[in-house]
């Protein structure tokens, strides 16, 4: 018999005590090659000079099976989640309340990333070289061309998600189905126009506080796309096998609220990168 439970096997609380887990550990280690093999790919004379060849050599191999030791664990650890909400009931009103609260924390400290890119591209372009911006020699992009475009598509995609959410309480589950699938399509499309920005930009990233400040912010807010799509498409196979009930369906509302963020983040990327500093 358990601490958190009575004589008869019902629990004392509704807080949920978790089992013991090695995600923790194993994703430790693993993050602890990656990060190590990444640094001395990157500076292999920091263990002395004339190693440079063979530490950039082991750098590189130790790089993927620290990404791969991650990916593991991160799947490992989100499928006990999944178990212990889904099918062992763990996640109780309370224990929803909680993620909740974590939730919106995290999008917080995910705002205030944000910020420190902005604050860099403002502090640049207000205090620009001989008072102009973008710097001479910078071509900028259309903002009414594909910048205009990806926000049509994002935009879309914050409608085929309320709408998901909307089937999902009603208990269609068709209509959850078609209007996941829908917003992980446009995801990725946004995704798709966005690397064809990239590849016909007229300046690099090492040419000037404008092309580092727009590829940080853009490029940052495209990761945090990719992985909201990938959240949402883990939702969209949870859908399918019935994971969630129009009263218990707190893994697909953090998928949404991540989603909207996102969208948020790119309309003010548009207004100021975009348009505003062009």
């Amino acid at each position: 018999m358990s601490a958190d439970t009575h004589a008869h096997g019902a629990p004392k609380h509704p807080y949920h005590l978790v089992d013991p887990s090695p995600w923790p550990v194993v994703g430790a280690m693993s993050a602890g090659i990656m990060f190590f093999g990444a640094v001395l790919y990157m500076h292999p004379d920091m263990l002395g000079k004339g190693l440079e060849p063979g530490l950039k050599s082991i750098g590189a191999w130790a790089i993927a099976p620290g990404v791969l030791g991650v990916l593991y664990t991160m799947w490992m650890w989100w499928a006990d989640v999944i178990n212990e909400a889904t099918f062992k009931g763990n996640h109780t009103p309370v224990v929803r309340l909680h993620h909740r609260y974590g939730m919106v924390m995290f999008i917080a400290s995910e705002v205030m990333f944000f910020v420190a890119f902005f604050w860099a591209f403002f502090h640049a372009a207000l205090h620009g070289v001989d008072g102009v911006w973008p710097p001479k020699g910078i071509v900028p992009f259309d903002a009414f061309h594909l910048p205009f475009m990806n926000t049509l598509i994002l935009l879309t995609s914050g409608c085929t998600v309320t709408w998901a959410h909307h089937a999902l309480i009603e208990g269609d589950r068709k209509g959850l189905l078609q209007g996941l699938g829908l917003t992980v399509i446009l995801g990725i499309a946004f995704t798709a126009l966005q690397a064809y920005e990239y590849s016909h930009a007229a300046f690099g990233f090492k040419e000037g506080i404008y092309p580092s400040t727009f590829f940080m912010a853009t490029g940052f807010h495209g990761f945090h796309v990719i992985i909201g799509t990938t959240f949402l498409i883990v939702c969209w196979f949870r859908a399918l096998k019935g994971h969630f009930k129009p009263e218990h369906h707190f893994g697909f509302e953090a998928a949404a609220w991540y989603w909207h963020f996102v969208d948020v983040v790119w309309l003010f990327l548009f207004c100021a990168v975009y348009w505003w500093g062009s």
